[in-house]
């Protein structure tokens, strides 16, 4: 029991980070409503940034661990913010009334040039943050087995937590919040009401990029390395994920990452790991499959 426990107590770490990608692809979708390749790679990205700035930081600016990570996680959201601010104004904007199938080729050649950039920055080379507040916290213990989370994990759980769930009432209350949904639900009648629709339609990408950097950041500090193909297999997961849980709720949608997350850590805790990734994979498919019409998200008219 302590063993299922302790995959529980996993899941949960896990969930946080895909629950916030999730919530920050939904928040981008909602206003560009087409396939976003691009999304994960900003992921990587900004956690690779995040990682060969403190890297600098360390080495060349021989700066204390703490003053190299805060300088790491500013830069890191720094990159992020302005890939987000020139991908929403050359990319989303001119490509807006245009086929799904172009978008979708335009962010795959910006997910492939983010993949190169990171490389290229980094030589091809892998660089680790040292281990950094690696101490168990114990939940639960009998017979010499110890159910466990490190700190890490559990400011990374009470980050995307509070960051969720700030956001989500930020969308509920605020001015912003109402003129995304009307954006969302019909850009020329929002812009006749008197709603700026291209200042909503950049916000929401800058902000969804930001949350990107948000998960990107704290993935890196927990497992220190962030590989260069990272962002194109957790892109592909997060399209998949989001579509079960909803395209334009971002909140639906974090909780689909929720329950995508546990199932794929209790997979790695009970049955081959090398099947994980393709079992995962089909259950969504299943899922998108036999959902009911009306649930699903009306298309772009």
């Amino acid at each position: 029991m302590l063993y299922f426990f302790q995959q529980v107590l996993n899941g949960v770490h896990a969930s946080a980070i895909y629950a916030l990608l999730a919530f920050g692809y939904a928040l981008t979708n909602s206003v560009i409503r087409r396939t976003n390749l691009a999304y994960g790679a900003l992921f990587a990205f900004s956690g690779q940034a995040m990682i060969l700035v403190a890297v600098f930081g360390w080495y060349v600016l021989w700066l204390t661990l703490p003053a190299t990570v805060a300088l790491g996680i500013a830069a890191g959201f720094g990159y992020a913010a302005l890939v987000s601010n020139i991908f929403s104004r050359a990319v989303f904007a001119p490509l807006a009334e245009s086929s799904p199938n172009t978008i979708v080729a335009a962010t795959l050649g910006v997910s492939l040039v983010l993949m190169e950039l990171a490389r290229i920055a980094a030589e091809t080379r892998d660089f680790w943050l040292p281990p950094m507040l690696a101490e168990p916290v114990v939940f639960a213990s009998a017979d010499g087995f110890r159910a466990t989370l490190t700190v890490i994990q559990l400011v990374n759980c009470v980050v995307a937590a509070l960051a969720i769930l700030g956001l989500t009432v930020l969308l509920s209350r605020s001015t912003f919040g109402r003129h995304l949904r009307a954006v969302s639900d019909d850009p020329a009648a929002a812009r006749m009401c008197g709603v700026d629709v291209q200042r909503i339609f950049h916000l929401a990408v800058i902000f969804g990029g930001l949350i990107a950097a948000l998960a990107g950041i704290l993935a890196g500090l927990y497992y220190g390395n962030i590989s260069f193909g990272t962002g194109l297999i957790f892109g592909l997961k997060i399209l998949f994920v989001t579509a079960v849980g909803g395209y334009n709720s971002p909140p639906r949608a974090a909780l689909g990452a929720v329950a995508f997350g546990m199932a794929e850590t209790l997979w790695t805790g009970y049955f081959p790991v090398e099947w994980r990734d393709a079992a995962v994979f089909l259950a969504l498919v299943a899922i998108l499959v036999l959902q009911s019409p009306d649930k699903q998200e009306r298309p772009v008219p």
